[in-house]
């Protein structure tokens, strides 16, 4: 079952600059079809670019997240989509649990039941905010890590109101060190 039950989330952002309006975003969340994988698999190389421009280029590297993970996300019920105007301009996964989560360096700020978010990747400004917002209006416990090097993702988290809590290994990946960061939501 879906965690996000299958349920469209729409969301008018109103974009404003000097008082003008400059663009208006109609998002929806679906679920990942089959379909949909070479549209994902471009977003995520669209995002690794923007990562090695922007001074990270080591957090997914050559090849990660692929085909295998995608097809993983979507046999879960994991995998999401963002639509705008019929067209795919955002991805992530959803989950309810990380083993990699048990152990960090740091403290969480509750222990209670949560979802995590993983692969988010977008073609267009605003959806990162819109995706976890969208999470965030639904979900009380929200955590998602980034690499050290991924400052943008770091500072949209802080915006969004998301706290550092510290440093998580990633079990499968050599134990390749994640800051670690988490909501807590009053819904």
């Amino acid at each position: 079952m879906s965690l996000l039950n299958d349920h469209r989330l729409l969301l008018g952002l109103r974009l404003f600059r000097g008082g003008l309006l400059f663009y208006t975003f109609y998002m929806e969340i679906h679920p990942t079809a089959e379909t949909d994988k070479k549209t994902i698999l471009r977003l995520y190389g669209k995002a690794r670019e923007f990562m090695k421009a922007n001074g990270n280029p080591n957090q997914w590297g050559i090849g990660a997240p692929n085909e295998c993970s995608l097809t993983k996300d979507i046999a879960n019920q994991a995998s999401f989509i963002v639509i705008d105007k019929g067209k795919i301009i955002g991805t992530f996964a959803l989950y309810h649990y990380d083993g990699n989560y048990l152990k960090i360096n740091g403290n969480w700020l509750n222990d209670e039941p949560y979802v995590v978010i993983h692969r988010l990747a977008s073609g267009e400004k605003g959806v990162g905010s819109f995706i976890l917002s969208s999470i965030c209006s639904r979900f009380r416990n929200v955590r998602i890590d980034t690499h050290k090097d991924n400052i943008p993702m770091q500072n949209l988290l802080k915006k969004m109101g998301f706290v550092r809590c510290g440093t998580i290994l990633l079990l499968d990946k050599d134990n390749s060190p994640r800051e670690a960061y988490m909501k807590v939501n009053s819904l």
